[in-house]
């Protein structure tokens, strides 16, 4: 409920002294600010592609992904008080301060990201058993009573 309030007050202030137009552009520049944030973070993805394989700890560089998501999320919502937040969020100090806090609430349990084996690899590949029936595709009421196949 705080929230909220906190951001109509902020718009009733700040828009008082910026006007409506001003008040506008603010917010249309923030979103605009949001959606390239967003944008950009596909470009970004590599450094966190390499920790994930096996170069370092992704630990790290996925928090500050996640929280530069999390700015442009909060930019593109209308708003001074989200809009404050999202800003601060991209200074990578204040992300790294935010880590460093949230570190000790977090447990990474671990993470795997090795590649699916192929069958030639190291013996054969994942066996899966089961049942078939060649079915005559010239003859088709030789089909099995399976509701698949069913007409």
């Amino acid at each position: 409920m705080a929230w909220p309030l906190l951001e109509i007050g902020l718009f009733v202030e700040i828009g008082s002294r910026l006007g409506l137009w001003g008040t506008i552009g603010a917010v249309l520049l923030t979103f605009a600010l949001g959606l390239t944030v967003l944008r950009s973070q596909g470009e970004r993805a590599q450094n966190l592609r390499a920790a994930m394989q096996g170069i370092g700890d992704p630990a790290v560089p996925l928090a500050h992904e996640a929280l530069i998501l999390f700015a442009g999320l909060l930019l593109i919502l209308p708003g001074f008080f989200t809009d404050a937040l999202g800003l601060l969020l991209l200074l990578p100090p204040v992300r790294a301060l935010a880590i460093a806090r949230l570190k000790n609430k977090v447990v990474v349990q671990g993470y795997n990201m090795r590649q699916p084996r192929r069958a030639d690899e190291d013996g054969p590949g994942t066996v899966i058993e089961g049942e078939f029936l060649e079915v005559d595709p010239k003859n088709p009421s030789s089909r099995g009573d399976s509701g698949w196949t069913r007409h």
